[in-house]
């Protein structure tokens, strides 16, 4: 609502038409109005305390395609400020200390009011991964699922975190306020009862029971929907976002182009870009990007995930001693679990790790990722490194990037959707050293061999070694293409100042921020920079994680040149033109085996097993063609396609490569 808005009292023709229109008011005084406000529009109803009304002249036509001249009747406003066409009707008690904007409609709702000073859900503690609230984030209108990683898992930062929350503090009072907000154009429409609840523009809610203590926070671009038989209590939703079919949410953080529904409920959670969840129950978790869970017998608690699939009847337990759910659990990016599994919590799971069956005891594979988790005979079984042949891998990677429901201009996450990274590659060279040190402790002569509480089988754990081992080669192999990519080289001393890094920043670890891919220096630093007071602002902490996202491939490549000098054994000042051609060489060997595969895997869904229930009412020919015309052929599946493409553009680039440089070794 435009603040340059004039405003006049009444003139004694208007009052008696208020009043003729069956309107009260205890002090007429307090009503001031726009030039151009019209009496004729507004019906049977009660103002009172400070009224400030727009103009009605337009028509509002819903969906159906019935119009409606705009004004408002048959309500009680006190406190308000009502923009102009609007179109409010029929509120069963009153809409009190709100700031109405302009082309609002609201229609047969219970009550709508401010009750005293609201911050509007900002600032208030969530007790994510520990229930006990030793790990609790104070969520905020902008806050980022790196922030929360940070705020949540960062307490050896003590410093650090209470400047962290003393930001959010500051910006909850800045906003913090007596009179709620309805934004332009936002539509309420059978909703029972809202209160202390700031509305941004664009919004739709329909149906709601209660809404209670929270942010809306809706934009043109991209508008929330808040659907029927919703109860939500201290929240914020982002832009984007649909809460819907009887969702309970109670102490939540919702990120952008979020989806809970279909009788969710969720207390004490976060959740971050893209999330869906429904039927099921979560309790306490961090939820980073694209955590998905679809089915009613799900319980996700006290856990963080992130590019996770939750399988039906998933659980996991919080309470292992008799201290209380203290105890919480990592599932690293990319892991999924099956149906029925079930994890004692405390528990760490590697990156892309699938977990299938029920696991009593403590276990940890964080070192060992792409990998299966299997339970047999009431053992854990760990495969490492078996799920980078997986069809299904590959396939959750490609599909990420194209289900970002967000339209909002300015995203919140920095998500990063390799699947291949520093991150991920960091823990395939621990893997493989662990694998090898395994080995040789148990002289290398084992059927089966004991790790963390689980039992690795003496051929996986082979084959774990040439998994990851094929891993890194892709890995480092693509860098070293990518570095080199439209650059020609008269010599080695050229191809060596272009190996040369540009920037010293990416050495070392790096870490995975729930979706922000970065290395732990750049961290680091960002916490001393915090303590020191350098960066005293929420906005500024987002634009460093901007900043990170932004840096990735310069900094990737410094991680790459450092593991591929130890990987060949010199510097890269002294790399020639052999070790290019035979790091790519190497490179193109892994991209097609594990391209092979991925192809053999994906074959796998084209059996005659996997026909079974095709065909109902024939033999097997009709089996097949019901298949074929259901799943299509094999070799024109999209999947299997690309495959095939992929191998033929990656063999290919890599011979471009080598030509390029031949003629250095021809000098």
């Amino acid at each position: 609502m435009s603040t340059s808005v004039k405003y006049r009292g009444l003139s004694d023709s208007e009052i008696k038409n208020l009043q003729i229109n069956g309107c009260k008011c205890d002090n007429w005084k307090k009503v001031k109005v726009t030039r151009g406000f019209n009496p004729l529009q507004c019906t049977n109803v009660t103002f009172s305390g400070d009224i400030k009304l727009g103009e009605f002249t337009k028509t509002y036509t819903d969906e159906s395609g019935v119009s409606i001249r705009c004004g408002i009747s048959n309500a009680h406003f006190h406190n308000c400020t009502i923009g102009s066409n609007v179109l409010i009707v029929n509120i069963g008690e009153y809409i009190a200390n709100y700031n109405i904007e302009d082309d609002v409609v609201i229609k047969n709702c219970g009550r709508i009011h401010t009750k005293g000073k609201s911050t509007f859900g900002n600032g208030i503690e969530v007790a994510v991964l520990n229930e006990t609230g030793g790990r609790a984030v104070k969520i905020w209108d902008q806050l980022s699922a790196h922030e929360a990683y940070i705020i949540a898992l960062y307490r050896h930062r003590d410093k650090a975190i209470k400047k962290i929350e003393g930001m959010v503090d500051k910006y909850s009072e800045s906003i913090s306020s007596d009179k709620g907000t309805i934004g332009r154009k936002s539509k309420i429409l059978n909703c029972r009862d809202i209160r202390n609840v700031r509305i941004g523009p664009y919004s739709d809610i329909e149906g709601a029971i209660s809404m209670n203590e929270g942010s809306v926070n809706s934009c043109q671009d991209d508008p929330i929907l808040i659907g029927p038989g919703v109860i939500m209590e201290n929240f914020i939703v982002c832009s984007g976002s649909i809460v819907t079919e009887s969702t309970l949410i109670d102490k939540c953080f919702i990120g952008q182009g979020c989806v809970l529904g279909k009788h969710y409920s969720a207390e004490n959670s976060l959740f971050f870009a893209n999330c869906a969840g429904y039927h099921g129950e979560a309790c306490s978790i961090f939820a980073g990007p694209y955590t998905v869970t679809h089915h009613k017998s799900t319980l996700l608690i006290a856990g963080i995930f992130s590019f996770m699939n939750a399988g039906s009847g998933s659980n996991q337990s919080n309470h292992m001693y008799k201290l209380g759910p203290i105890h919480q659990g990592i599932m690293e990016r990319g892991s999924k679990t099956t149906s029925d599994s079930y994890l004692l919590w405390p528990a760490r799971i590697g990156p892309f790790t699938l977990v299938m069956g029920r696991h009593y005891k403590n276990v940890d594979t964080s070192s060992l990722p792409f990998s299966y988790l299997i339970e047999s005979n009431d053992e854990s079984i760990l495969v490492p490194g078996i799920n980078l042949r997986s069809v299904g891998t590959i396939r959750d990677a490609q599909k990420w990037p194209k289900r970002d429901r967000r339209k909002d201009p300015v995203k919140i996450d920095q998500v990063n959707f390799n699947l291949l990274s520093p991150y991920t590659i960091r823990k395939m060279f621990e893997g493989r050293d662990l694998l090898r040190k395994i080995k040789s402790v148990s002289g290398g002569v084992s059927s089966t061999y004991t790790y963390n509480n689980m039992l690795i089988k003496g051929p996986s754990l082979e084959r774990g070694i040439e998994f990851y081992q094929t891993g890194i080669n892709k890995f480092l192999g693509n860098s070293l293409i990518k570095r080199l990519e439209n650059t020609k080289f008269k010599s080695n001393s050229d191809l060596q100042r272009r190996l040369a890094p540009d920037k010293s920043t990416g050495n070392g670890e790096w870490v995975d921020l729930a979706g922000l891919i970065a290395p732990q220096r750049v961290v680091d630093e960002l916490l001393d920079n915090i303590e020191s007071g350098k960066i005293a602002s929420l906005k500024l902490m987002g634009e460093e994680f901007r900043n990170m996202h932004k840096s990735y491939y310069d900094w990737e490549w410094t991680w790459s040149c450092d593991r591929l000098e130890k990987e060949i054994g010199k510097p890269v000042n002294k790399f020639t033109d052999a070790d290019v051609v035979e790091m790519v060489e190497k490179w193109k060997k892994s991209v097609i085996d594990l391209d092979k595969l991925l192809y053999e895997d994906a074959r796998k869904e084209f059996t005659l097993s996997s026909m079974t229930g095709f065909g109902i009412d024939g033999g097997e020919e009709i089996k097949k063609r019901d298949f074929e015309q259901v799943r299509g052929e094999f070799e024109s599946n999209s999947v299997v396609s690309a495959i095939q493409v992929h191998i033929k553009q990656k063999t290919a680039l890599g011979d471009e490569l080598i030509e390029r440089i031949s003629h250095i070794r021809k000098k």
